[in-house]
């Protein structure tokens, strides 16, 4: 037994051997690598170092049993043998000495491994194509490896395009791993000079193409339609992604072959930048222009032609199409107007549905107008002048045009009546001679041309009230610039509603209608010129504080920001909320400080 026991102790060994990633014959820098323990005739487990140099220890397992029979001239023997395989990461140049490792006595050998450094030809994936040729930002950037098994491509529907025409902005995910799952955007893109719309066509599951000669599972993660609000060369940023995917490493056993394990990685990728090249629209613009760049057409609905004086009516205009529909401003109806008819402001509804490829949807502009005067009227067509980058022209849609009969309705004043004498027979007839002497007519008497000036001055007081009224109402504009604290406040109901339902997305939604709308009306900007560098210049221009200008700004800027990625917005309501009262309570009282300086 104790020569048994002696061969077998001569017969069992410990054994350290690596080897480079599959298809590589050498170990660089960013490689997996393994290093496998052989373990023969020996019952005991080994300890693998966790600490080994110019490498990082990812894996360490059991990986393969064999073994062996023998029968030499009637004598049987039996050899068993285990596996172990350490997977590794390098991450240093040098030369390196593991070992010896023991187990129940019996030692290695040792080990001596180089790391080289990694080559660069090898960390190049595939190119995507430039927007602008030799602009290296254009290219998507790899991670892990490099050797493009994941990557992101950003594209533009066109790079060459006119000022608030729609742009789809797509970003697609590349990938050859085995099983991928996106985790999420850790910032928003920078769309700078754009006014940005998020869709939600974007892909459900995998599909495959072919990319420069490799197939890639691909998928739709982002898309947008953006606006350019400026001419120029105008740049968007990709931003930056979380992939989580399954890794497939391979190894060699001296048993089963090559084979592979699956284990999870989390990745950061960020798609290429891209440069858009924005043209000013055609000159000279039509008067009348509405704004619109797109495809669009107006209709109009009026519920009935008979009218009555001083009874409120209403006629409704309608724009329908694609392309930056909220933007839309028809013209000055009172202008257009017969004078008998008075138009007030109208109350809009947008209804838009933001698509694949663009915004499509409808605009309705409620107007109301009341007849001042009896007779038959005409209520003029009313143009839509709008510009198609379709056909690079200036184009026009018109609604119908309505004849109408107003009849006399109720007076808007107190109706006047005529006031007859009647005889009485009781009445007493005075002798002349009784009057007194001293009796002064009542004419000299104060009390009675009281009767006379109270109504003077009422009336001078209706019509300084009426020239007053027509005077502010005339210029919309100025009246809506007195008025902006008002109307943000009004707006600000909306935006507080919002909050205290947890809606996310109406909360942000209404803050920006709150925040522009205060800043067009105090400003006295329409909409299609309400961009950060107009405001900024603007405010600069009223003296208004530069604190309170970057303030103004920041609040815009991180309402867009949680707009498109509104799961990291929802603690933030409430501190967004109070800013934006917070700045516009301040620039309300920098613009009277700047109006009282002025004067």
């Amino acid at each position: 037994m104790a020569c048994v026991a002696v061969l077998q102790l001569h017969s069992a060994s410990v054994k350290l051997y690596d080897s480079p990633a599959r298809g590589k014959r050498s170990i660089e820098v960013g490689d997996m690598f393994y290093i496998y323990i052989e373990v023969s005739d020996i019952d005991g487990r080994p300890e693998f170092p966790s600490n080994v140099g110019g490498a990082k220890v990812m894996y360490f397992e059991h990986t393969g049993q064999s073994s062996r029979m023998s029968n030499i001239n009637g004598k049987v023997t039996q050899s068993t043998s285990n596996t172990w395989t350490a997977t590794l990461r390098a991450q240093k140049e040098g030369t390196y000495t593991l070992g010896p490792i023991s187990v129940s006595g019996v030692k290695s050998n040792q080990l001596t491994y180089t790391i080289g450094k990694a080559d660069p030809t090898n960390q190049r994936g595939p190119q995507s194509q430039s927007s602008t040729p030799g602009n290296d930002t254009d290219k998507p950037k790899f991670i892990g490896k490099g050797d493009g098994n994941l990557f992101m491509k950003a594209t533009v529907s066109s790079s060459n395009v006119y000022e608030q025409q729609a742009i789809v902005y797509t970003v697609k995910l590349y990938t050859t791993y085995d099983a991928i799952k996106f985790i999420g955007a850790t910032a928003a893109p920078k769309f700078d000079g754009f006014v940005v719309e998020e869709s939600k066509a974007i892909s459900n599951s995998l599909e495959y193409e072919t990319y420069n000669g490799k197939t890639y599972a691909t998928a739709v993660i982002a898309r947008y339609i953006i606006f350019p609000q400026m001419t120029g060369q105008l740049k968007v940023s990709g931003n930056t992604y979380t992939v989580s995917v399954d890794q497939r490493e391979y190894y060699h056993d001296p048993f089963w072959g090559n084979m592979a394990v699956s284990s999870p990685l989390q990745l950061n990728v960020t798609p290429n930048d891209l440069t858009v090249n924005v043209k000013a629209l055609p000159s000279p613009k039509p008067a009348d222009f509405s704004g619109g760049v797109g495809k669009f057409t107006i209709s109009s609905q009026l519920k009935s032609n008979d009218f009555k004086t001083n009874q409120a009516a209403s006629i409704e205009y309608i724009v329908t199409g694609t392309g930056n529909l909220k933007y839309v401003q028809l013209p000055d109806l009172s202008t257009l107007y017969p004078p008998q008819l008075e138009v007030y402001t109208p109350e809009t509804d947008i209804k838009s549905n933001v698509g694949s490829s663009n915004v499509s949807g409808s605009v309705s502009f409620d107007y109301s107008f009341m007849p001042l005067e009896e007779g038959d009227f005409k209520i003029p067509s009313v143009k839509l002048v709008y510009f198609n980058p379709e056909t690079g022209n200036y184009e026009t849609s018109s609604s119908n045009e309505y004849n109408i009969t107003v009849g006399k309705g109720k007076s808007s004043g107190k109706s006047q009546t005529n006031t007859r004498l009647k005889f009485n027979p009781d009445l007493k007839v005075v002798n002349l001679s009784e009057l007194s002497k001293v009796h002064s007519p009542i004419i000299y008497r104060f009390a009675y041309w009281l009767w006379f000036i109270i109504p003077f001055m009422a009336l001078c007081a209706t019509v300084a009230v009426m020239m007053y009224h027509k005077k502010t109402h005339s210029d919309m504009a100025a009246l809506n610039s007195r008025r902006a604290n008002k109307l943000a406040r009004k707006r600000l109901r909306k935006v507080y509603s919002a909050m205290r339902s947890g809606n996310v997305e109406l909360f942000y939604d209404e803050m920006l209608t709150a925040m522009w709308g205060y800043l067009g009306d105090k400003l006295k900007m329409p909409t299609s010129e309400l961009m950060r560098d107009n405001i900024k210049s603007v405010l600069e221009s009223k003296d208004i504080p530069q604190e309170e200008i970057s303030a103004m700004l920041e609040i815009l800027d991180k309402c867009e920001f949680a707009k498109y990625s509104p799961a990291s917005g929802k603690g933030d309501m409430k501190d967004v909320y109070e800013s934006a009262i917070s700045i516009i309570n301040s620039l309300e009282k920098s613009f009277k400080k700047s109006f009282t300086n002025k004067i």
